[in-house]
């Protein structure tokens, strides 16, 4: 797990005792109003790993979460999360291509048969 808006931090995961997960070190930005909310999503996604398949040109080759967190004189009011899930790779799909690829395509498969 990589924080896209801080220089690809490389982060835990962990859960707490709460049974709540927890991204330990991840950084929060203050915004002020859509634009700055609009810049930052441009500033992950261009940090976003990407490579071509056989299926797509440009592949996403990663997940992302982007979470909005809603907050009123330090009292939490609510919190709102984007999640971008990388595309289920098929066998037919990546049969050509190098195994860097294949690899990557076998992990997006995996991450997203946990969520199930």
């Amino acid at each position: 797990v990589f924080d896209l808006l801080n220089r690809k931090t490389k982060l835990r995961v962990l859960e707490d005792g709460k049974q709540q997960v927890q991204v330990v070190g991840l950084q929060e930005r203050e915004v002020k109003c859509v634009e700055d909310v609009l810049k930052l999503i441009e500033i992950g996604n261009s940090c976003r790993t990407s490579g071509q398949t056989s299926a797509n040109a440009h592949s996403s080759r990663s997940h992302a979460v982007f979470q909005i967190i809603l907050r009123r004189k330090g009292k939490l009011h609510g919190k709102f999360s984007l999640i971008d899930l990388a595309g289920n790779e098929r066998g037919a799909d990546t049969s050509s291509a190098d195994r860097q690829t294949r690899l990557e395509g076998a992990e997006i498969n995996k991450s997203l048969l946990a969520l199930k």
